[in-house]
């Protein structure tokens, strides 16, 4: 699902929010967890329950293991480790840590607590699609055939207790690398220290981010220590820094900027629910913004009412269903603080650091949800760093939501190769 993509390129009288309220439901095994203080070594699993899964072959645990976010404050995070039957490999077998695109910010949100859980990837979008949202494991049947330890991070928030930071990548990259150390530390999955990374959408962007936090993956102490990354697999993944070469620094020029994030945004209602939960987990991140600074009074109620009580989906239709085209009456006409929100989203985003392994790309020439010209500017700045990132424009005319079904086929075998050691051709562009 689309991510808190920030596109460069009247009060209703409805509904009242009040600014008082409970945290929605969740499953038995989340309950504890909301309470529970996040100490601990990186990647430990605190928590964790066999389940059952319709995979052949296979076994599934749902988990809760300790994160860290982009301010290096520890948190809990949730998710899924889904593993072949019987005994593995003397090596361990390879690990392939999955990071899900945009589920929502509310701790009901998390894919692992969907019923079947570990099934392939299935989309709310697509025609075949059979839930109110995004839940699943892309080419989980072909990994666990291969021997591979699948484990599918819900990032911090969804689940796990504490708000959720939507499309900070440098958190929801950290909630990947964890998770993987989490698969390693599991003795009785039998995982090694091979990793691989994939991801789409927000978690397209976890997974570039992730790929670029070398002294963060080489942190000593953990729950498993020196795990070998091979490659990373980024589906029409986002990069809010790399589209602003050029910051501002003083507050009129962080105030047009903010403007035109806004604008970008707002065309619909879809975009305006994306947007305003992605200020929603920014000031999650960063608890020195404030709503108010982008929001009215009446905005900051309910965007802090419904990003922490419903999931993406329901969201967009709940601001439909009270506001109508009223909407963007919930922003103030001007931001302020616009530069510490620019900065707090330059912080949050994809670091300038050469990635410690390959990176690969899959994208669609329809996709509107995460413009392509994100990645292709990723690409130059890794590239010019010295990095492998290569990008494969997908046949046909593919949207942001048919890229993972269409590039699938292609990864695989991008994956197996690296598990297996070939060589890989520089993917950058020749200049």
């Amino acid at each position: 699902m689309k991510s808190f993509a920030l596109r460069l390129v009247l009060t209703c009288t409805c509904l009242t929010f009040s600014s008082v309220f409970a945290q929605p439901l969740v499953p038995p095994f989340y309950e504890s967890l909301q309470t529970m203080q996040p100490n601990g070594k990186l990647g430990e699993i605190i928590k964790k329950e066999k389940i059952k899964t319709s995979v052949k072959g296979a076994q599934a645990w749902k988990i809760a293991y300790i994160s860290s976010d982009a301010m290096e404050r520890k948190t809990i995070a949730t998710g899924l480790l889904i593993a072949p039957i019987g005994k593995g490999p003397a090596e361990g077998r390879p690990i392939l840590a999955w990071a899900h695109g945009t589920t929502g910010s509310a701790q009901n949100c998390g894919p692992s607590q969907i019923i079947d859980p570990t099934a392939p990837l299935n989309e709310y979008f697509l025609v075949d699609g059979n839930s109110w949202t995004d839940y699943g494991i892309p080419n989980v049947e072909a990994f666990i055939k291969e021997g591979y330890v699948i484990v599918a991070t819900d990032y911090q928030g969804l689940g796990g207790g504490g708000k959720h930071q939507y499309a900070v990548a440098q958190t929801n990259g950290r909630d990947v690398i964890n998770s993987a150390r989490a698969a390693s530390s599991m003795k009785e999955i039998g995982a090694g220290k091979k990793t691989v990374v994939y991801g789409w959408s927000q978690g397209g962007g976890a997974t570039i981010a992730a790929a670029s936090l070398p002294e963060y993956q080489a942190m000593q102490g953990t729950a498993a220590d020196n795990l070998q990354y091979l490659g990373f697999v980024a589906l029409a993944p986002e990069d809010v820094a790399v589209m602003l070469p050029n910051v501002p620094n003083d507050e009129a020029g962080a105030a047009k900027l903010m403007n035109g994030f806004t604008q970008a945004n707002v065309p619909n209602v879809f975009l305006f629910a994306h947007y305003v939960m992605g200020l929603w987990g920014t000031q999650a991140a960063f608890p020195s913004l404030k709503l108010s600074d982008v929001l009215t009074d009446d905005g900051v109620k309910a965007v802090d009412k419904l990003s922490a009580n419903k999931c993406i989906h329901v969201l967009a239709d709940t601001f439909n269903y009270a506001y109508g085209d009223n909407y963007k009456s919930l922003l103030k006409p001007q931001a302020s603080n616009s530069l510490a929100w620019v900065k707090a989203f330059i912080e949050g985003s994809v670091k300038p650091v050469k990635p410690v392994a390959p990176v690969v790309i899959y994208w669609g020439t329809k996709d509107t949800a995460v413009p392509p010209v994100m990645h292709e500017l990723y690409q130059k700045q890794m590239c010019a760093l010295g990095a492998n990132v290569g990008r494969n424009q997908l046949p046909g005319e593919q949207t942001h939501f048919t890229t993972p079904g269409v590039a699938a086929p292609m990864y695989l075998e991008w994956v197996k190769d690296r598990i297996a050691g070939k060589s890989l051709a520089n993917g950058c562009p020749k200049s």
